[in-house]
């Protein structure tokens, strides 16, 4: 069991899911490339929060789960993309977990590496709470698993349309959480302290 005095948080991301996001705030929005370390402060300030009795509440464990394709399947862009990543994920501590992208360029499996991960590591009980980072539905059975062995479990999402691109939380993933993070509304919300944490969360380079 965990000890009372650290709330220990796993932070997991949905690799592709959030890379999406990035573009869109960086190209569309022109707000600025979203970035790992104040996004994961609030997530901690967020919980803080809710789950009172701790006396610290951290960031323990984080991990990026995405397809990947080969040297030759990628543009030179891509390429400079990826190596603007793998070093983002570096610095802020992010353990990068890939799958190779099949023929169908789809990240066939990635989804179930990601679940089956972040189901042993709470199973080991390195975590307290599990945040997702994903609006998808198919993580619904994760949700439910890691509550069966008493996780908590936060998804963190946005909201937007883009073209034929709409990010979005499945309803039913929602339901399954004990907490949900919307970033978008916090851009929304009346509340200045909201709007801050939302400015926060962008830099205005990536390379």
């Amino acid at each position: 069991m965990s000890d009372k005095s650290l709330l220990r948080i796993g932070v997991f991301y949905d690799g592709t899911y959030f890379t999406l996001a990035q573009k869109h705030y960086y190209h569309n929005r022109k707000l600025g490339w979203l970035s790992f370390f104040p996004l994961h402060q609030l997530i901690e300030n967020f919980l803080h929060e809710r789950e009172q009795g701790y006396s610290n509440y951290r960031v323990v464990c984080s991990g990026w789960y995405q397809g990947l394709f080969t040297s030759t399947k990628a543009s030179f862009d891509q390429l400079k993309f990826d190596r603007n990543t793998h070093h983002d994920l570096m610095h802020a501590g992010i353990e990068p977990k890939f799958s190779p992208m099949s023929l169908s360029k789809s990240e066939k499996g990635t989804d179930v590496a990601m679940a089956l991960d972040i189901l042993q590591i709470a199973l080991d009980d390195k975590i307290d709470v599990a945040t997702i980072v994903t609006g998808d539905g198919d993580f619904v059975p994760l949700a439910r698993a890691l509550m069966k062995i008493g996780v908590r479990v936060m998804t963190v999402y946005f909201e937007y349309t883009e073209g034929n691109n709409k990010s979005f939380i499945n309803e039913r993933l929602s339901n399954a959480c004990n907490y949900q993070l919307n970033i978008s509304e916090l851009e929304k919300s009346k509340d200045r302290g909201s709007q801050t944490n939302f400015k926060s969360l962008f830099r205005k380079n990536y390379d």
